[in-house]
């Protein structure tokens, strides 16, 4: 009995990635702060897109309640 197989769910993408200087003017940071936080891993999740760096902005936002959480503790 074969069974029906269920089509791949996509993924929804943002409309638009966030760069590191959208990061830095959202949280009124240096840009160096933002390097540092990627470098340490202690920011918002970043990933590579050939030589640039961008941030999904549900992932930024995912950091930020995980902060708060962490804050309120």
């Amino acid at each position: 009995m074969a069974t029906a197989k269920t089509p791949r769910e996509t993924p929804v993408l943002p409309d638009e990635y966030l760069t590191p200087e959208d990061i830095a003017s959202k949280f009124k940071v240096p840009l160096e702060t933002v390097y540092h936080w990627r470098k340490k891993r202690t920011g918002p999740p970043g990933f590579r897109a050939g030589r640039y760096v961008r941030y999904d902005p549900v992932a930024v936002q995912a950091w930020v309640v995980e902060q708060s959480e962490l804050d309120a503790a």
